[in-house]
C-alpha cells in the first residue's frame, strides 16, 4: 500500500517571458484552498491525501491545471467551487469529476 492514497500536484508555474502559465489564473490561490479544504474534511494525512506544488506539468493551454495520482486523473478548474467539487468527490469518495477532466488532446 501506498504511504498516501492519492496525490494532487497543481501546477503553479510562472513564466516570465510572457506565454500563458497556470500561475496567470489562479493557480497558486487554488492550491490553498485545496489544502485547507482537505484538512477541514479530515483527509490530509498517512493512508489519505497529500496535495503537492509542482512546477510546470506541460499542460498550460488547459491551464489551471491539476493532476490526481495514482488514477493519473488531470483536471481544470476556474474557481473554488470547482476544487471543493474535486475535493468532495474525488479525493473523498474516489469518484471523478468529468465536467472538470482536461482532455488527453490538452497539451503545452
Amino acid at each position: 500500500m501506498s504511504y498516501y492514497q492519492r496525490h494532487i500536484f497543481f501546477c503553479l508555474n510562472q513564466r516570465v517571458n510572457g506565454e500563458s502559465s497556470c500561475g496567470d489564473f489562479g493557480a497558486k490561490e487554488a492550491f490553498d484552498h485545496c489544502k485547507a479544504r482537505v484538512k477541514a474534511a479530515g483527509l490530509a494525512g498517512p493512508g489519505q491525501v497529500r496535495v503537492n506544488k509542482s512546477g510546470c506539468l506541460d499542460r498550460c493551454a488547459g491551464g489551471p491545471v491539476a493532476v490526481v495520482y495514482p488514477e493519473g486523473t488531470w483536471y481544470t478548474f476556474l474557481d473554488n467551487a470547482d476544487i471543493d467539487e474535486i475535493v468532495d468527490s474525488h479525493l473523498g469518495k474516489g469518484e471523478v469529476v468529468e465536467r472538470l477532466v482536461l482532455p488527453p488532446t490538452v497539451g503545452r
